[in-house]
C-alpha cells in the first residue's frame, strides 16, 4: 500500500492540500495496519537494529539467533521487514518454524523488504508504523543501530515511563554497545532527577539470545497468571 516517495512530504508541509485527502492517507494506513496485527495468532516481539550490518557479522549471527530463539518459544517475530538486523530476526524466525512478521517503510534507500516474512505490509508514515510495532508487541528487543533503532528506543521508553503502555519489556541486545549511553542516562538523567530509577530499571540488557528471550517471555507469562495481558 505504499505511495509514492513523496507523499509523507505533503502531510508535513502547511499547503492548499484538502485536510480530509491528507487525514485519510494516515487513517487508510491505520486500519491496514490493525488488519495486519489481527493476522498474528501468537504473542509477539518486535525486534529492531542496523540495517547496514551484512550475513556473517556477529550482530546479524546473534538477531539470527534470538528470532529463532523466540520462534522456539512460541512467539512470533516482528521487525520493520528491511536487511540487516531485521532479515536476521526474520530468518531466524523461520528457521525455527515461527511467524515473521516485517512493516517496512517506503524509503529513497536501504529499505527493500527481506524475504523472510511471512506477513508484510509497507508503510508511508513512520508515525503509523510506531503503533503498529507496539500494538502487536509483548515486548522489545533492541540490537545495535543508528537513528532509525535509537527513535524506537526512545519512543518506546517515552511510552512506558508515561503508562500509556505497561509493563513492556525494553530489553538492550549487547552491553558493550549500549554502556556509554547508559553510563549517560545515569550520570547526567539520573543523577540529575530528570527521570526515576524505575525508568533507568526499564531498560533491560542482554548479551545472548537465551536472556534476551527469558526477560520477555517470562514477563509476557507473569501478566498471563496475573490476568493482565
Amino acid at each position: 500500500m505504499a505511495n509514492s516517495a513523496g507523499v509523507p512530504r505533503r502531510i508535513f508541509r502547511r499547503s492548499a492540500e484538502p485536510l480530509a485527502a491528507d487525514v485519510s492517507l494516515i487513517a487508510s494506513e491505520f486500519l491496514a495496519g490493525f488488519q495486519l496485527v489481527q493476522q498474528i495468532d501468537r504473542p509477539a516481539v518486535s525486534i529492531f537494529g542496523s540495517a547496514r550490518i551484512a550475513e556473517g557479522n556477529l550482530t546479524y549471527e546473534q538477531a539470527r539467533a534470538t528470532g529463532r530463539a523466540f520462534a522456539e518459544a512460541g512467539f512470533a517475530v516482528v521487525t520493520g521487514g528491511g536487511p540487516g538486523v531485521m532479515e536476521a530476526a526474520n530468518r531466524g524466525c523461520k528457521e525455527g518454524g515461527g511467524l515473521s512478521v516485517g512493516f517496512n517503510i517506503a524509503l529513497p534507500f536501504e529499505q527493500g523488504l527481506n524475504p523472510w516474512c511471512d506477513l508484510s505490509l509497507t508503510f508511508d508514515h513512520f508515525h503509523v508504523r510506531k503503533v503498529m510495532f507496539v500494538k502487536a508487541a509483548e515486548g522489545f528487543v533492541i540490537f545495535p543501530g543508528g537513528f532509525g533503532t535509537q527513535d524506537e528506543l526512545w519512543e518506546a521508553l517515552t511510552l512506558r515511563q508515561t503508562k500509556k503502555i505497561g509493563d513492556f519489556p525494553i530489553v538492550l541486545f549487547d552491553s558493550d554497545y549500549w554502556s556509554e549511553m547508559l553510563d549517560w542516562v545515569r550520570d547526567e538523567m539520573l543523577d540529575h532527577g530528570l527521570i526515576s530509577r524505575e525508568d533507568y530499571a526499564g531498560m533491560l540488557r542482554a548479551d545472548a539470545p537465551a536472556d534476551a528471550v527469558e526477560l520477555v517471555v517470562s514477563l509476557y507469562d507473569r501478566r498471563v497468571a496475573e490476568g493482565s495481558t
